[in-house]
């Protein structure tokens, strides 16, 4: 296949703003310090939430304005799940939570063995009761697809039927594994990045998304 025909990547939503491609190309920087890579980080993924969540069904609702009674529609939010993958996907949260303040936070601990590239998992704790639920996975990079394949396989093991994924940067390697697995989960980015080295990092990417967010090596 041609590496610069991606018309396979149906479920990929690249979301195009001039902020948000302000603010990332700001967050690709290596000299970018770690306050202000958190900071935008938090900032991507504000705008990145209003794309993933403009499908969210509404239930009507009357509100009292200063001077009538008005019908309108509301989110459910206690029915909307946030869902990162550890460590990186912590510095998405924020962002979703500026905008969806009563949305649960679950977590799933997944890290990717540096020789094969295979995800490995150690914790995966979802709120009781959320088979319903909207989930939104979110993790700064799509890279080889693995953990991200095996984040959706672990929701869809405990019923999970609603999950969208969010991420900031994507290589298209990763995109096809994920669409291959999981056909039915759309993706939201702000970049699909040109491809994976010989290590799995994404190209141009932003290099290790947790390292930069919290300081390690």
């Amino acid at each position: 296949m041609n590496l610069t025909d991606h018309s396979d990547l149906t479920t990929l939503h690249v979301v195009q703003h001039p902020l948000l491609q302000h603010k990332l190309a700001i967050l690709r920087d290596a000299s970018t310090s770690k306050k202000i890579f958190k900071e935008l980080l938090n900032e991507i993924t504000l705008l990145l939430t209003c794309e993933a969540t403009k499908n969210l069904p509404l239930t009507a609702q009357t509100v009292q304005t200063p001077l009538e009674t008005y019908p309108t529609q509301v989110l459910i939010q206690e029915k909307i799940v946030i869902l990162p993958i550890l460590r990186a996907g912590i510095g998405m949260v924020e962002g979703f939570l500026a905008l969806l303040p009563n949305a649960k936070v679950a977590h799933i601990g997944l890290f990717r063995d540096e020789e094969t590239l295979e995800p490995k998992s150690y914790y995966f704790k979802i709120p009781e009761h959320s088979q319903e639920s909207q989930f939104f996975i979110c993790d700064p990079m799509l890279a080889t697809g693995g953990t991200a394949v095996a984040a959706i396989n672990t929701l869809k093991q405990a019923g999970i039927k609603k999950i969208t994924y969010v991420c900031i940067v994507a290589a298209p390697e990763g995109v096809r594994n994920l669409i291959q697995h999981h056909p039915d989960v759309p993706i939201f980015t702000a970049s699909l990045d040109r491809q994976l080295n010989n290590k799995g990092y994404i190209l141009p990417g932003l290099g290790d998304a947790g390292d930069r967010l919290f300081g390690t090596k």
